[in-house]
Parts: structure tokens; C-alpha cells; sequence
């Protein structure tokens, strides 16, 4: 009983952390199982408005502010209405709110995961499960992913209880087009509330990906680019006699709609390029077009005309420790490219694009502490523990334009904080507590169910399969 109140009472903070409202009916529908507490439960639903995330002070930590700044000892963070409001050494703790000894561990921010499609598959060959392409679709850029997020996708439990607590979704290419759609920034949270964005930014392939889209070569698919850049332009000057162009136009209205807010500038346009060449040709339609907001994803050879990257002013989400070419477009693939790029200059974060990228999030952190070893290799170039950690925190949420509200514990960010039994960046460390919005999460998951039904199983506990 104690459990399913502590359930109840979880479910609650996190519909007033999120300021949304539930219907008593549904809620009676979805606790209807536990009989009075239910009832309980929606009596006071029905007379609580939706009000602010619990106010948690964390003290005695071992505090990492997630900006690439050093870790701070006896540090402590306050949240406040689901809010960073204060972190780091001697901030006092204000009267009133739950104090929780961190007795020495590590405190972070949440992972804000670079590049994810989770939410969007659950199993990769199965079509009715899986919404990140449209290839029958005639519509491409104005796609959007929002209303595909399945909040109760296994992935988003598992990766919950990883420390994962934001993570960029984006959708994937068809053929027909090198736009794929719009993307959004979600959130890990145990409700039905998952975007935290919707149509955060425009996502699109380039280079063997793209020409392939596009008619079969890469100047098929820069030609495409241009044309759909041009026409979104003339569509934002005259909506109206736009409509009257016809069924042979490249662009449907829709999808000139969806790129009005990248050219000019509103929302990022990620472009999933690899090669050195391709880097380059896309630096140059920026510097035509100096409104497009451009974020790089993979770059596998960015190290190479990294200081062109960072002269343009363009972020990028990489794979990290690629070291052998998967493809003509990665001949130059090292395991060196995050730590080059970042010494060059280029803000860089850690994504997981064509790398389980539907499910495994949570690999980011083992991307991040094999960053911190590669220092060690000689003639390698990896990155300091600081910077590793804001490479899947504050540098992701950087790129995609939304450092002011996620990916470090700065106030005002969003409370998004992951209390860990160690070393973050060790890949046998777990997460002991996590906070979204100032939301205390559970933990649980379908491999937690499964270990703790069959670690010690009983007679009589067991499936009728194993009856025998």
C-alpha cells in the first residue's frame, strides 16, 4: 500500500510540475485497480489546480554544473517551482523545502541526449511501430514528429533510469527529399507529457544519404536544397498565390510553410552531413544565406576543415570514437574528431545518429568517459572530463539554440538533476535519483522487473512455461 501511495503521490507532483490538467473520469479510468485510493486520488485532483514542481535543495554533493566548468565539492543545488534557482558551494538552503543529503556523490545535471528518434520506434522492422520515415507520404519538411511521441515507449523508462532526462528527437529521411520534418525536444518524464518542443528545428540529409533522396547524386540533392530554400522564401512573401502553383511543384504548401522559420533563421536546420567536402559546401550556402541557423549532425570528418566549422559559426552533434569508415563519405574517420573540433573551436555535442539511436541514448555517458581515456593515448585528442560531461549536457542544448533553458544546473535552467552512485562517466555507475522539472522520477523499468522477478524466483512465482 505504501508503494502505490508513493506512486499516487508521485503522479500527482508531476501533473502540477508540468501545469497540466487530467480529467477526473481518465484518472479514475487509469487507477480504477486501486479501488478507494482512486477515489481518494480524484477527489483531490478535482480540487487542486495545477501548481508548481516540488522545491528540493540537494546539499553535500559532488557538483557539476554540466557548462565545462570544474566539479565543485560540498556543493549544493535548490530547485525551485521546477527551476534552478542557485548551485554550487555555500548556497543556502531556504526554509520550507526537502533537503536531501547527497552525502558526497556526484550531482549533475540530466544528459541531454544530442540525437535520439526515441519515442518515435519501438521496433525498428516493424512498420506500425515504427514513425520516423514516411516514404508513401507526399509530404516531407512539414512532417512533424509531435504527435507520433509515444511517452510509454520501453526506451524512454530505460534510458530514464540512466540519467537521460532531455533528449532531441528527430525524424527520418524518405525518399523523394532530402527534408525529412520537423523535430522535437522531448522530456523522460513519467507522464504522458513528453515534448517539451514541438517542431524544435528542421531536419535534413546531405551527402550519400541525400543524393540518394534527392535523384541520385550530390548535385541533385544541393540543387533540391537551393530550390526548396527559394521557393520557401517566395511562399513567406505571397502565401496566397503560392496555393495556385499547381500539383507539379517540388514544394507543397505545407511543406513551403514548415521551412519559412529556417530561412529565416527561427529554427535550426540540422543537416546530417559526413563528408569533409560536403562540410564545406554546406559552410558556403550558409555564408549565401547567413540567416539559416545550421547545426552539423555526424561530421565524422569534421576534424579536417575544423576551423572552417568554427569560423562559420555552426555547432555540431557527432557520433563519438567512429574510427572506421562505415561508408566512401567517412574515409577520414577517427576517434580523435570531437577532441580536434573542440580545440579548433567548434561547439560540439555528443549524438548517437544511424547508432541505435531509437533506444540507446544512454550510451552517451560511456561516449563521454572513453573521451576522458583517449587523452591517454598518445597522439590522440580527447577531452577533459568537464568537457566531456558538456558534451552530453549543456553543449547539445547549446547547438540546438536551448542553453538558457536546458543541460546545466545555471539558474533558471530547467531542474533536470541526477543524483549517481559514482563517477557519471564510468560505465558501472547507476543513478540513484532523477529529477525532471524538479519531478523526482521512478526508476523502474522492464529490465528492473525482470531482474527482480527472476534474481531470487520462488515455486509457484514462475510462468506456466517453466512449470515443468
Amino acid at each position: 500500500m505504501i508503494r502505490i501511495v508513493n506512486h499516487a503521490q508521485h503522479y500527482l507532483r508531476s501533473l502540477r510540475a508540468k501545469s497540466r490538467s487530467l480529467s477526473s473520469t481518465s484518472f479514475s479510468t487509469a487507477l480504477e485497480t486501486n479501488g478507494l485510493l482512486a477515489a481518494a486520488l480524484v477527489a483531490t485532483l478535482t480540487t487542486v489546480s495545477p501548481a508548481a514542481a516540488q522545491n528540493v535543495a540537494i546539499t553535500n554533493a559532488k557538483l557539476v554544473i554540466g557548462d565545462g566548468s570544474a566539479t565543485i565539492e560540498g556543493g549544493t543545488v535548490v530547485i525551485r517551482d521546477g527551476k534552478v534557482v542557485a548551485a554550487g558551494p555555500g548556497v543556502a538552503v531556504p526554509s520550507g523545502v526537502r533537503v536531501i543529503d547527497a552525502g558526497g556523490k556526484w550531482v549533475s545535471p540530466g544528459i541531454f541526449a544530442g540525437f535520439t528518434r526515441m519515442g518515435i520506434v519501438e521496433v525498428d522492422g516493424v512498420s506500425q511501430t515504427n514513425d520516423a520515415a514516411a516514404s508513401g507520404s507526399p509530404f516531407h519538411a512539414a512532417l512533424d514528429i509531435t504527435p507520433a511521441v509515444n511517452p510509454l515507449t520501453s526506451a524512454i523508462a530505460l534510458n530514464r533510469a540512466e540519467g537521460v532526462t532531455r533528449a532531441v528527437v528527430a525524424p527520418d529521411n524518405s525518399n523523394g527529399s532530402i527534408f525529412a520534418g520537423q523535430g522535437a525536444i522531448i522530456d523522460l518524464g513519467a507522464d504522458r507529457n513528453a515534448v517539451s518542443r514541438a517542431r524544435a528545428f528542421q531536419f535534413m540529409e546531405y551527402g550519400e544519404s541525400g543524393a540518394g533522396a534527392a535523384g541520385g547524386s550530390r548535385p541533385a540533392a544541393y540543387a533540391m536544397l537551393r530550390n526548396a530554400l527559394f521557393e520557401a522564401r517566395d511562399y513567406a512573401r505571397n502565401p496566397a498565390r503560392f496555393a495556385d502553383r499547381g500539383k507539379d511543384a517540388f514544394l507543397t504548401r505545407l511543406d513551403a510553410d514548415a521551412l519559412v522559420p529556417v530561412i529565416e533563421g527561427r529554427v535550426p536546420l540540422l543537416i546530417h552531413v559526413e563528408r569533409a567536402s560536403d562540410i564545406l559546401v554546406m559552410l558556403e550556402l550558409k555564408r549565401e544565406m547567413p540567416k539559416l541557423d545550421m547545426v552539423f549532425v555526424g561530421a565524422t570528418e569534421g576534424w579536417t576543415v575544423a576551423r572552417e566549422i568554427a569560423a562559420g559559426n555552426v555547432p555540431v552533434i557527432a557520433n563519438a570514437l567512429v574510427d572506421l569508415p562505415a561508408s566512401f563519405e567517412q574515409l577520414a574517420a577517427t576517434q580523435s574528431n570531437i577532441g580536434r573540433m573542440k580545440a579548433a573551436g567548434v561547439t560540439v555535442g555528443i549524438g548517437t545518429i544511424n547508432q541505435d539511436e531509437a533506444r540507446q541514448a544512454r550510451w552517451e555517458k560511456q561516449f563521454a568517459g572513453n573521451l576522458v581515456a583517449l587523452n591517454r593515448v598518445p597522439g590522440a585528442s580527447g577531452l577533459s572530463w568537464a568537457d566531456a560531461f558538456a558534451a552530453i549536457s549543456s553543449k547539445p542544448a547549446e547547438a540546438m539554440g536551448m542553453g538558457a533553458e536546458f543541460g546545466s544546473l545555471r539558474p533558471g535552467r530547467h531542474g533536470d538533476v541526477v543524483i549517481w552512485d559514482g563517477d557519471p562517466l564510468e560505465i558501472g555507475t547507476a543513478a540513484l535519483n532523477v529529477f525532471i522539472d524538479g519531478v523526482e522520477q521512478p526508476l523502474t523499468n522492464r529490465q528492473t522487473k525482470l531482474r527482480d522477478r527472476y534474481w531470487k524466483p520462488t515455486e509457484g512465482a514462475l510462468p506456466k512455461a517453466y512449470e515443468r
